[in-house]
């Protein structure tokens, strides 16, 4: 089984890399870029070279290329001359404005230096960006020269990068800077849960392992699971971190700032100071005043469940209902083959599988909100339990369907079988002939798609949390699509490949456990 088990979990990461590349090639290649900028208000306010160059960041940002301009070019080598003041050397703003010349800017000889060292790098081209200007010789609005190095990025390496990064552990060493000596990673008394914590320095969190009152309870900063970062949808924010994030209100408690420790003072604040990270940047007067370090850079309690836990908890109860009534109507409807039974179930399937998937669930919320007064959209309920139950229905009622139907073939399979036939033979009741025979035979089959039912909880459903405004996975999915949002659409990939993956082989472990007849241990992988 180990042997076996191993050839699975290498050929699932084989397919997962397979399809990570085919997405990134379609997303990266197969699209034309600048879809990025339609919802962009920052793009639209620019205009000329100065759009271009903002183009050439963004770009970088979404991993479209690498670029370098000729200004830090220039930056850099002053600073290595003159430090801090080399903008004020004559020779440096000479250099600086050789650009905006766009009849002698070559003849410039920091100009052939970058060019010379660029250039001359495989798959980088220069591109020069020349001073747009009115007749008067007036530089336009958003027309300064620039010169810029780009260099175009393969899928191939798209994919190492984003392997490389996709998981890592935090430690002393992480945060650069020189002023920061004090690196350590210790257990101390946490003032924010009453229990003792992992907290360090030199590390991009300063709390590593703590508790909350927030399921799991128990929460870590150690490993990362790095799934990329959404530019379009939600500006800079990791994917990580919004799957993971309460999607409801600010929660305001009485809390203490760091520097408060240890005095009567309190203040409502929704600040989640298990969340702290380094600031690499400036430390402002008032953070001075209320943090004791540069762990300055926090994130907000919020109520509500995240967008994996909305997406879990709707399909998982949809799961439970789907099995609960499924399976013993579908033995019904096979027991009672041809009967009242058996044409009313058969006549529920066909409408709904029949029906398209979005006429029955605005047939549903229609029925709902009618008679029933539930909340139509998720962010109107004012009672949040309420929100779930159209979204449930909805998910369960077409699985149910499905899995009468299947477990009404699979009985009705095992019921001309030759056993079954003996067992009757041998003078066997119907009774016991369907649950001690029958029945555990017909249930082989639906007992592969358990953890794939279960698991796929996780995913979301695409067209019912957009129905219904539900915030989970699968509409995360649905918004990045629409916001051109890549690094969402890779990241969703990512999340639901895994996931289908992980309950082929989950399944596979099932089947062998509740079928004695299949092993995973002979040759072949399966066999009986």
């Amino acid at each position: 089984m180990k042997k076996y088990m191993l050839k699975r979990i290498l050929f699932s990461i084989f397919s997962l890399l397979v399809v990570v590349m085919v997405v990134m090639f379609l997303v990266y290649t197969c699209i034309q870029r600048n879809v990025i900028f339609q919802t962009d208000d920052v793009w639209n306010k620019k205009s000329n070279n100065d759009r271009v160059v903002y183009e050439y960041v963004q770009y970088q940002k979404y991993g479209y290329l690498n670029y370098t301009d000729y200004t830090t070019f220039i930056k850099n080598k002053y600073t290595a001359i003159y430090g801090d003041d080399y903008y004020t050397q004559s020779d440096y703003l000479a250099d600086k404005n050789a650009i905006q010349f766009a009849e002698t800017f070559q003849e410039n000889e920091s100009v052939q230096e970058f060019i010379n060292e660029y250039g001359s790098k495989n798959g980088t081209s220069i591109k020069y960006l020349p001073p747009i200007k009115y007749k008067s010789g007036k530089t336009k609005p958003g027309g300064t020269g620039y010169l810029l190095a780009v260099h175009e990025r393969s899928v191939v390496l798209r994919l190492l990068d984003y392997i490389a990064g996709f998981i890592s552990v935090e430690t002393t060493d992480m945060i650069e800077d020189p002023n920061l000596t004090d690196r350590y990673i210790r257990v101390e008394k946490d003032p924010y849960s009453g229990f003792y914590a992992v907290v360090g320095s030199g590390t991009k969190h300063k709390y590593l392992l703590y508790f909350d009152d927030r399921f799991p309870f128990i929460h870590q900063n150690f490993i990362h699971v790095n799934l990329g970062v959404s530019y379009t949808t939600y500006r800079g924010q990791e994917i990580t971190s919004v799957m993971n994030t309460p999607t409801g209100e600010l929660r305001v408690l009485k809390q203490q700032y760091p520097t408060m420790i240890g005095t009567d003072e309190y203040v409502d604040t929704a600040i989640d100071f298990h969340s702290l990270s380094y600031n690499t940047g400036t430390v402002s007067d008032t953070e001075k005043e209320q943090f004791t370090d540069n762990y300055t850079v926090y994130s907000y309690k919020r109520t509500g469940l995240s967008t994996i836990e909305n997406s879990f908890v709707i399909g998982i109860i949809a799961t439970i209902l789907q099995y609960l009534l499924g399976v013993p109507l579908g033995i019904l409807m096979a027991r009672k083959k041809d009967g009242l039974a058996d044409k009313i179930g058969s006549a529920y399937i066909v409408f709904i599988m029949a029906v398209p998937s979005l006429a029955y669930i605005f047939m549903f919320a229609a029925i709902g909100t009618t008679l029933f007064g539930l909340p139509y959209k998720f962010a109107n309920a004012e009672v949040k339990i309420l929100a779930y139950v159209l979204p449930v229905i909805s998910l369960a009622l077409p699985s149910i369907g499905s899995l009468m139907r299947w477990t009404r073939r699979y009985m009705i399979d095992q019921m001309n079988s030759d056993y079954v036939k003996f067992a009757r033979a041998e003078g066997l009741s119907e009774r016991e002939i369907y649950n001690i025979h029958i029945s555990k035979n017909a249930m082989i089959p639906l007992v592969h798609g358990i953890p794939s039912n279960i698991i796929f909880c996780l995913t979301g459903a695409l067209v019912t949390e957009r129905v219904y405004g539900v915030p989970g996975v699968g509409r995360l999915l649905i918004d990045a699509i629409n916001q051109h949002d890549n690094g969402v659409v890779v990241a969703a990939t990512v999340f639901y490949t895994a996931l289908s993956l992980i309950s082929l082989i989950l399944g596979d472990v099932l089947m062998a456990k509740y079928d004695p007849r299949i092993s995973l241990s002979s040759e072949g992988g399966g066999g009986r």
